[in-house]
């Protein structure tokens, strides 16, 4: 059989697997295993299966992932959204959209120090929602942006997509923080004046709500302190050059913990609890990283991967042209799959051919990951928002997903942006030069 005919029935397979609710990783390692061996020997297809998960779970560049994992769920039971809630309270709830400005600053505080999307929306869903509902906002505009709040996680740093992007792609993680700063920083401003036209445009959806004094505005921000410390250590250490991108998971995961204790917010329980939830999702993440690889290996043997880049560079529509076209596949394997494993399939193939086109490896990593976000809050898959709908069953899923739609919109302005003027995410980077 062609190899090219046999790539194609891989990919059916694997999407029909998907469709059966088999597990992503499962079904793209099946796959990969089973292809290899049809084109390769079985002997050598199973011996793949033997020492490619192995070789993951002992990777030391990817040690980064559950300790970021494990960062974000002790701020998480150590109350750290509540007190980043209760401070955007403070200064917003009195404006029109106040909470929900405050939700937005939350989630980027939260995203700061944890590098996942999931946990960002889940969190702030059991925090900011019920406060949103108690105050009379629209329960579907309400959670719409909390599941766009919650790709924060993965734009601003740390971020879990910029560590497995680096990786496959040999591009340096500390660059790729320092430039998703800035798209960050526009994201929480595009929502903010999504917000504000929506309060203006529909009152009853967004009603004003209590005014703090000043010295209750001030005395919120001394919790904070906390927050502020763990993103100033593990970053500056980062920058400073006191820790690897490793240790510094390492040290935010070990800070968090302490701070925790000593604090008197976090309890054996709870650290329990916690240790339990970050090994949860970890292994899931990596259950779809030996996947990927496994599928990688399937993909290399067959050679797809090296006639899908010469056939994206010669296209005749233009590096910028090719980016749209990429841009669009995103959009459109957003809405049937995870995100991880839109990176770990996609990245070997457009990566070396945005590389030949001529765009920075760097800012392409910015771009992927927002156009990754879209799949997290888009129908009919959007994870964001089905983690929230688990949590909040009492509002349709049809409603989330339009109350995503003005964010998603706001996210396509930005990336727009970004495309044409890539120095807004590459000038950081370029200071650490």
């Amino acid at each position: 059989m062609e190899r090219d005919v046999v790539a194609l029935l891989g990919f059916v397979l694997m999407l029909v697997l998907m469709v059966l609710r088999v597990p992503i990783g499962i079904a793209m390692g099946v796959v990969g295993v089973l292809g290899f061996g049809m084109l390769s020997t079985w002997t050598a297809a199973f011996n793949l299966l033997a020492n490619v998960p192995l070789s993951v779970v002992t990777d030391y560049d990817l040690a980064v992932i559950p300790m970021f994992i494990l960062m974000g769920a002790f701020a998480s039971s150590a109350g750290m959204s509540n007190e980043l809630f209760t401070a955007g309270r403070a200064w917003f709830g009195h404006r029109k959209g106040g909470l929900a400005l405050a939700s937005i600053a939350s989630c980027a505080g939260f995203a700061a120090i944890n590098g996942s999307s999931v946990a960002t929306a889940a969190t702030m869903s059991q925090v900011a929602l019920p406060e949103m509902r108690k105050a009379g906002y629209d329960p579907g505009f309400s959670a719409g942006l909390i599941a766009a709040g919650g790709t924060l996680g993965i734009m601003i740093p740390p971020s879990v997509i910029f560590v497995l992007y680096g990786i496959m792609t040999d591009t340096d993680i500390t660059k790729l923080f320092a430039a998703g700063i800035v798209p960050g920083l526009m994201a929480v401003v595009g929502y903010a004046i999504v917000v504000h036209i929506t309060a203006l445009r529909y009152p009853n959806m967004l009603p004003v709500g209590e005014k703090h004094t000043w010295t209750e505005r001030f005395s919120s921000l001394k919790n904070l302190w906390a927050v502020i410390l763990l993103f100033m250590f593990v970053l500056g250490g980062i920058y400073g050059g006191w820790f690897t991108v490793q240790e510094a998971a390492a040290v935010g995961a070990m800070g968090t913990l302490f701070l925790g204790v000593a604090r008197g917010q976090l309890r054996w329980a709870t650290i329990r609890s916690a240790l339990i939830d970050a090994l949860r999702v970890s292994s899931a993440i990596l259950m779809i990283v030996v996947g990927a690889f496994l599928f990688g290996y399937f993909l290399t043997i067959t050679q797809f991967t090296q006639k899908a880049v010469d056939f994206l560079v010669h296209l005749p529509v233009g590096p910028y042209g090719v980016l749209a076209l990429v841009m669009l596949g995103y959009l459109v394997l957003g809405a049937v799959m995870d995100e991880l494993a839109m990176i770990l399939l996609t990245v070997p193939v457009v990566f070396p051919a945005m590389v030949q086109l001529g765009f920075d490896p760097v800012w392409f990593g910015v771009i992927i990951v927002m156009a990754v976000t879209f799949g997290m809050i888009c129908p009919p898959v959007g994870i964001n928002v089905f983690v929230i709908n688990s949590i909040a069953r009492e509002i349709p899923l049809g409603k989330i997903y339009r109350g995503t739609m003005p964010f998603i919109a706001a996210d396509v302005v930005r990336l727009v942006i970004l495309c044409a003027f890539p120095a807004l995410s590459l000038w950081l980077p370029s200071l650490l030069v």
